[in-house]
């Protein structure tokens, strides 16, 4: 076990390395964001295992860095310039991600109103709930609630229910 750890740890990270810096530039430049947005969010996680052997494997040189202190700089520029994306954020009001607050908006938004924002009528987007296998209920009039009745995300949920867009001609 041993020995693979030792041989693929660094090329494991390289790899992932190289995925998630593709992805994250095709999420930054909003290209094909349906195609990134998963890859880059889960393998990102799973590059932090061999990110984190890597790092056990080499643990004397990084102890090393930071006897001289040059471990300690960078990591402390990397907090500082992160620390505005961090704030901005956690700001509500006018700040934020405009679209996930249009999003939030309208999973909270009764049936009845979001069917014509969604091009269908309130009836329709019952059906189409329920013969999603969806829990359907008076009581649960919002797709929060029916997403939190079926065990589900109210953002996927209001995703796979817009209508196409206009195509190109």
């Amino acid at each position: 076990m041993d020995s693979f750890i030792t041989r693929y740890a660094t090329p494991l990270t390289t790899g992932l390395f190289a995925v998630s810096t593709i992805s994250g530039l095709a999420l930054f430049f909003h290209w094909q964001p349906a195609v990134f947005h998963g890859m880059h969010e889960w393998l990102s996680l799973v590059l932090l295992v061999p990110f984190g052997v890597h790092v056990w494997r080499n643990w004397r040189p990084l102890v090393g860095y930071l006897r001289r202190g040059t471990l300690i700089w960078p990591l402390v520029a990397s907090l500082v310039v992160s620390l505005p994306f961090a704030v901005a954020g956690l700001g509500g009001g006018a700040e934020g991600n405009p679209a996930l607050r249009t999003i939030h908006l309208m999973t909270r938004t009764p049936l009845a109103d979001l069917a014509p924002v969604l091009k269908t009528t309130p009836d329709a987007l019952r059906a189409t709930l329920a013969g999603r296998g969806l829990t359907v209920a008076p009581e649960h009039d919002t797709l929060d609630a029916i997403a939190a009745a079926s065990g589900t995300s109210s953002t996927d949920l209001f995703i796979s229910l817009l209508p196409a867009g206009p195509r190109a001609h």
